[in-house]
Formats: C-alpha cells, sequence, structure tokens
C-alpha cells in the first residue's frame, strides 16, 4: 500500500516545497486522566505528523540536490505555558526535530526551515480565553510564511514582536517566569480531540 506522499509523487512528480503544518491544540492537565489520550494525540498529530509529512520526500529531494522541508512549530514551543503542556511539549518537540533534521540535511542541497509563529486568528485560537498579544490575520501570516520559506530562514518567528518576546520569556529565570505566568488564562479542557 502506498503513502500519501508516494501516490501524489507518482501523479505529479517531486514537489520542490512541502510544508507539514499539522497541528492541533486542546487544553490539558496532566493530572487529569481523561487528558492522557490528548496528550498523545497532541503529540502524533503536531510531531509524528510532520515526521510523516517528510518522510517519502526526502531521498526524492537528496537525489535532486534541492529542495525545502518546512515544519511549522510554534512560539509555545519556546516556553511552557499552563494548561497547555500538550500542545507546548508538542511544538517544543517540533522545533528540536527540525533543528535535528536541518543538520541531517547539511550538504545535501535540502533546506529545512522551521517557522514559530505567535497568534494566528484561527478557529483554533478563536476558542481561546485570554488576550493574544500580537494576534495577526491568516493573510499576514501567509505572507511572512511565504518570505522565510523564499530566503530559505532556517528559523524564523513571526511577527517580530514576538519574536522579541520569545527571547526575553526565554531568559527569564525559572522563579520570575513561574510567578508570572502561574495565573494566566489557560485554553479550556476537552479530553479528546
Amino acid at each position: 500500500m502506498r503513502t500519501a506522499g508516494q501516490q501524489f509523487m507518482m501523479q505529479a512528480g517531486p514537489p520542490d516545497i512541502v510544508i507539514a503544518n499539522a497541528g492541533v491544540s486542546v487544553g490539558t492537565l496532566t493530572e487529569e486522566r481523561d487528558d492522557l489520550a490528548a496528550f498523545r494525540r497532541v503529540m502524533d498529530i503536531n510531531v509524528l505528523g510532520m515526521v510523516h509529512t517528510f518522510h517519502p520526500f526526502i531521498e526524492t529531494m537528496k537525489q535532486r540536490d534541492q529542495g525545502r522541508l518546512v515544519g511549522i512549530a510554534s512560539v509555545a514551543g519556546i516556553r511552557g505555558f499552563p494548561g497547555a503542556g500538550a500542545y507546548s511539549a508538542s511544538k517544543a518537540a517540533a522545533i528540536s526535530y527540525l533543528e535535528s533534521l536541518r543538520i541531517e540535511m547539511r550538504g545535501s542541497g535540502v533546506k529545512v526551515v522551521t517557522i514559530a509563529p505567535g497568534y494566528i486568528a484561527t478557529p483554533m485560537t478563536a476558542r481561546n480565553p485570554y488576550p493574544m498579544p500580537f494576534l495577526r490575520n491568516v493573510d499576514e501570516a501567509v505572507r511572512s510564511f511565504t518570505d522565510a520559506i523564499e530566503n530559505g530562514s532556517s528559523y524564523s518567528v513571526f511577527p517580530w514582536q514576538m519574536a522579541v518576546v520569545a527571547k526575553l520569556l526565554r531568559l527569564l529565570p525559572n522563579p520570575l517566569f513561574d510567578a508570572l505566568f502561574a495565573n494566566a488564562g489557560r485554553k479550556p479542557r476537552h479530553p479528546m480531540i
């Protein structure tokens, strides 16, 4: 049985760019037994979905000595946020996976682009009951993603304001980060997604 990627390549030929934009988000709490399945599903979709998306195209891209593998991560992967353990962990894993893949592809002609957006106005973020700084619409996001892909950027955070905030959050000592985010808004829990 052929994968969807293999069927596509047989019909259309190998693509120059493959974008893995699998992403689901759901409020999760480790203490809730019902959330364990949600953790697994988020990790399967957000991380393994990316691996399975890229897999059928890598060998052909390497043979052609060209191609771009683009993974959509999130600024939520830079620091873990309360009530979003599954999503934050999955996007942190995506960032690390893409970094590993980028080094593996070095010298092969295949570029790996990591894009870590902030909040984008989509049905996924529409459920968030808290302020979303620097919220952008989909058209703005697409323009930024396109620029990062065309430039072959190895790592890009969108928008630039969120990139600054993400760097600052990464530098905060844990006690200060914990105090600032202990009472932060949380995505509503949904045991299954």
